[in-house]
């Protein structure tokens, strides 16, 4: 909106609808900011230059006093402001979220924003690092939004432990118009979710009938279970009676080791109920084991596998629904691979 400077009145303007509005300069930690308004504490505008004035002097001495009482801010670079949070600020994060975390700071941000002052980052920094990621380097746009995520988190972390003020926070992650953003996405992007044809379906359905993954295969076609959620089935989740199947929680790699770990969310854990196809096919390799325990006793003894559970407690790795006959156990590397192979022509 076009404004009209008073000359009369320093720092007052008049805009375009016949209202007014004003603005001042502070110095904040050794650096200039602008401050401006055009409608008074309880939204309303200033109908003449005189109630203008009266409030931008209310405000200068409002805003030197706030300042004089309000403790010095700490400046923190992006490195220090990341490592008080990942001592102090993450400890209810999920495994693989740390994971993800650790990767994108020491792979790329440690290099690029480590040093540099938390107080000193441009919105427009931020937007031209994105899109370098994005454009020139040939990132995946969901890859890229990662990054966007960090720095999120990253600022926010700075405005919540006061090692950021509140207009600069703003700036950078609360005003729509100017705030960090994604690049706008390629025309050529593939975005979309893709679902197989029926005789797609009946393909994979011919593939792993009679395989070792067939039943983490049925579980994710007939549920919808994620692949983590079908290897750490244990069951005692499986009630074949009622035909439900408790959801609560899911295999992990964890520093090189098998666990079974709690769900991401606490909406994941849930009770899904089976089809017939699943509920009969879940019967019958029920039954098999029962079979199969005692005529395969000595090798499920030795090649059984104890790893630790939700609770910290080892179980055996009999107890999981995908095993194999002879006790040893299966994880989610045994039908990726598969996976992977079968669909790549589809």
């Amino acid at each position: 909106m076009a404004r009209t400077e008073n000359t009369s009145t320093p720092g007052v303007y008049q805009l375009d609808n016949g209202f007014w509005g004003y603005r001042y300069t502070l110095t904040v930690n050794g650096k200039k900011k602008d401050f401006k308004k055009t409608k008074d504490e309880l939204g309303k505008p200033f109908k003449t230059a005189k109630a203008a004035f009266r409030a931008r002097e209310t405000a200068i001495v409002r805003e030197k006093e706030n300042r004089t009482q309000r403790p010095q801010m700490q400046r923190m670079t992006f490195a220090e402001v990341y490592q008080v949070y990942c001592e102090q600020g993450r400890n209810e994060k999920a495994y693989q979220t740390i994971r993800k975390q650790e990767s994108l700071w020491n792979n790329h941000l440690a290099a690029r924003f480590g040093k540099r002052f938390i107080d000193e980052i441009a919105v427009a920094e931020v937007n031209d690092y994105l899109a370098e990621l994005y454009y020139t380097e040939g990132r995946a746009y969901r890859y890229v939004e990662g990054f966007l995520k960090m720095f999120y988190l990253i600022f926010g972390q700075s405005y919540s432990r006061n090692f950021l003020d509140v207009d600069t926070y703003n700036k950078l992650c609360v005003n729509k118009d100017v705030r960090i953003h994604m690049p706008k996405m390629k025309i050529d992007e593939d975005t979309d979710i893709v679902a197989y044809s029926r005789e797609q379906v009946e393909m994979l359905d011919d593939y792993f009938s009679g395989t070792n993954a067939e039943t983490a295969y049925l579980l994710g076609r007939c549920c919808g279970l994620r692949i983590n959620e079908c290897y750490g089935l244990k069951w005692e989740s499986v009630d074949i009676k009622r035909g439900t199947i408790a959801i609560d929680r899911q295999m992990q790699y964890q520093d090189g080791l098998i666990k079974l770990v709690s769900l991401k969310t606490r909406n994941a854990r849930r009770t899904i109920y089976m089809s017939d196809k699943l509920k009969a096919y879940l019967q019958e390799l029920e039954r098999r084991n029962r079979e199969q325990a005692a005529g395969l006793a000595a090798q499920r003894t030795q090649n059984q596998t104890f790893i630790t559970d939700i609770d910290g407690q080892k179980i055996s790795s009999l107890e999981l629904v995908n095993g194999l006959p002879n006790g040893k156990i299966q994880t989610v590397n045994c039908v990726s691979a598969d996976f992977r192979r079968e669909t790549k022509n589809f």
